[in-house]
């Protein structure tokens, strides 16, 4: 149980440092602050409800499409929390292009950094109360 709420508060962390990153790198990407936590919330839950299946269907249907289910489930994702919450505004082809690419970028590059950053907490954690009782 505990893994997966780490994995859940590494998801929605990454997925709100993507969502950051975009908003203020590109000028046409806005996100309000009122909508801010159930706009990642919505982006972090269709994403990883998407990333899946759409890599089951590529795997099934068009191998050639693997390597971009990233891209597609983020861009997916960016436009489903774009017209649910209010809370996220994309404007222009450019932005949409730019936007799914920086995102898809600080997400992978944070759930990949994000559990070493817990696992050495929790390891620091461990050691020092294992210390603590020698």
């Amino acid at each position: 149980m505990v893994r997966l709420l780490v994995r859940i508060a590494i998801f929605l962390v990454a997925a709100a440092l993507g969502l950051l990153a975009a908003a203020w790198l590109l000028p046409g990407f806005g996100l309000t602050a009122e909508g801010f936590l159930i706009t990642i919330v919505v982006f972090a839950i269709v994403q990883g409800v998407l990333s899946p299946f759409i890599a089951k269907v590529a795997a099934r249907h068009a191998r050639a499409f693997l390597g971009g289910v990233g891209l597609v489930s983020t861009f997916v994702a960016l436009l489903i929390a774009s017209l649910f919450t209010g809370g996220l505004v994309i404007s222009g082809w450019q932005t949409w292009i730019l936007a799914t690419m920086v995102v898809w970028l600080i997400t992978s590059i944070a759930t990949f950094f994000l559990p070493m950053v817990f696992l050495k907490k929790k390891v620091a954690a461990v050691r020092g109360s294992g210390a603590r009782s020698a």
